[in-house]
């Protein structure tokens, strides 16, 4: 597969900015660096380490969410922002998140008095932010992402319940639904394996390629 010509494919398309989302254990951040690496472009990460309640927030939800939401929050907007200075948006890039995401977990972490004022903050950092012109949406059952989780075997992961999990794709789903800023493809990735199955990294690439319009469902080649 031609990589190179993929690539000048999707800036055809007016793609130059494109943000994987989905739950924890969904593979997005694997499918985002096999994705840059193979297009030789710019990859940015959530740097989910450099949060430091965020391993506390998974012994005590209750206790340190609003801390985990707010670092988050913060963290993701400097990386954003400094981007967007930097100019960088004129190449393609790839992000392995939206800058949504947090909302989508504060829904669920956050009494209403603390998600009231997160929503003020958030609301006026996200103006200032440029939109990707493409958001791969990765779902995943709650049952195929819990199992995920436990063979990679992160230490901050093992307090997370398959209903906690269960909850997210709910909102992950709901807000997705309901998604109309941007072109959207929506991936299943229960059947998939992009890291050692290349034919499935390689199917849904070329399907990347192809023009995007509104909300759409990728089906991959073989169950055509």
């Amino acid at each position: 597969m031609m990589y190179t010509d993929l690539k000048k494919s999707i800036m055809d398309n007016g793609v130059s900015v494109i943000a994987l989302e989905g739950n924890i254990g969904v593979g997005k951040t694997s499918f985002a660096r096999l994705l840059s690496r193979r297009l030789n472009v710019q990859l940015v990460e959530e740097r989910t380490e450099e949060n430091p309640f965020l391993e506390r927030f998974y012994e005590d939800m209750g206790a340190f969410a609003f801390q985990t939401q707010l670092v988050f929050l913060m963290n993701r907007y400097k990386q954003q922002l400094a981007l967007t200075q930097r100019d960088l948006f004129g190449e393609l890039t790839v992000i392995d998140y939206v800058f949504a995401r947090d909302r989508i977990f504060a829904h669920i972490n956050l009494n209403d008095d603390e998600l009231a004022l997160y929503n003020r903050i958030a609301s006026e950092l996200e103006e200032k932010l440029v939109r990707p012109d493409l958001v791969i949406y990765l779902q995943g059952s709650s049952d195929v992402l819990f199992d995920r989780i436990l063979n990679r075997g992160r230490a901050m992961e093992r307090g997370i319940s398959k209903d906690y999990l269960d909850t997210l794709n709910n909102a992950f789903n709901h807000f997705f639904f309901n998604y109309s800023a941007t072109p959207l493809l929506v991936v299943n990735t229960d059947a998939m394996d992009f890291v050692n199955k290349d034919e499935h990294f390689q199917d849904l690439v070329a399907r990347i390629a192809e023009p995007v319009k509104g909300t759409e469902l990728y089906v991959p080649s073989w169950e055509v």
